[in-house]
């Protein structure tokens, strides 16, 4: 039988998501040549070749994806048994860390976290606001158990290495100034907006979501200015300077800002949350559970 190294597999794994021996090596904390002398110990156990020069990098052969496939299964198979063993020796006790994304805190691990402290307060949840895209890095790194993000910045459902569970649809409503003319205008549509200034990020997650849902409605949005958190945005949309979208959990009221829901072309942001193949149950899962339950629908606006 062959010698199934999980740290060389680790290794192995983690080039083929890195793509090359130096940014493998930075991941993992290593030098390139410790990466390139343990994955050429790991084929001489295993009895294959597992890379193959491709210019100045390396690519992984047939036989090292085969390898990763069944290494996927053993990884799995190991978060399950770390979370049995940790229930077995601890109880419902333990630190559980959690990456979201800002809105998500406050509207959703907050109260999960006090819903926790009622029925499992042994369980220690550590928070880390992260961007949607930057939680599953993490995720993938070990740095955090469970990541809260969006599920357009959410790994692939075939990918074997995360298990993704949907939470809720986000609706996203427009801010509009409290005197613009269509701040009370009956059955508002994204595409009566067409003309107007519009504020959202130069970059990243909310720039790619009010892009699309604009487009959607048959549009391109002009962007007057740019800004990535709420208070800015919802403070330039008060003093008159243009519109934006603005999801319902991160909705904060304004004086001067009205908020209006979208008619027949009203769009979403769907949050999720993901963890590793394999450890949905113990710790993480009770966690996991209390996001679920924490996630109704969200209300209507006032």
């Amino acid at each position: 039988m062959a010698d199934w190294d999980i740290k060389k597999l680790r290794i192995l794994r983690t080039l083929h998501e890195r793509g090359t021996v130096t940014a493998t090596a930075e991941a993992l904390r290593m030098t390139p040549s410790a990466v390139s002398q343990q994955l050429t110990n790991l084929a001489r156990q295993l009895g294959v070749t597992l890379l193959e020069a491709d210019g100045r990098r390396v690519r992984l052969t047939d036989a090292a994806h085969l390898v990763l496939r069944h290494a996927d299964a053993v990884f799995a198979q190991l978060e399950r048994a770390d979370a049995e063993l940790s229930g077995y020796l601890r109880g419902e006790a333990g630190e559980v860390r959690v990456g979201a994304f800002s809105t998500a805190v406050p509207a959703l691990v907050v109260p999960a976290v006090l819903r926790l402290r009622r029925s499992h307060p042994a369980l220690d949840v550590r928070v880390r606001e992260a961007e949607a895209a930057e939680a599953y890095e993490l995720l993938s790194a070990g740095d955090v158990d469970l990541a809260l993000s969006l599920a357009a910045h959410a790994p692939s459902a075939r990918d074997p290495r995360f298990t993704v569970v949907p939470l809720l649809a986000d609706p996203l409503d427009v801010a509009l100034p409290a005197d613009h003319p269509l701040a009370s205008a009956p059955d508002l549509r994204l595409s009566d907006l067409a003309g107007e200034a519009w504020i959202y990020g130069g970059s990243g997650p909310w720039s790619e979501i009010t892009l699309a849902a604009c487009e959607a409605a048959g549009f391109v949005p002009a962007q007057a200015h740019s800004a990535a958190g709420w208070t800015a945005i919802l403070s330039m949309v008060e003093a008159g300077m243009g519109v934006a979208l603005v999801p319902r959990l991160a909705a904060v009221r304004r004086e001067g800002v009205a908020m209006r829901e979208l008619s027949a072309d009203r769009p979403y942001r769907h949050v999720v949350a993901a963890v590793r193949c394999g450890a949905e149950g113990g710790r993480v899962g009770r966690v996991l559970a209390a996001l679920r339950a924490v996630s109704s629908p969200t209300p209507p606006l006032p």
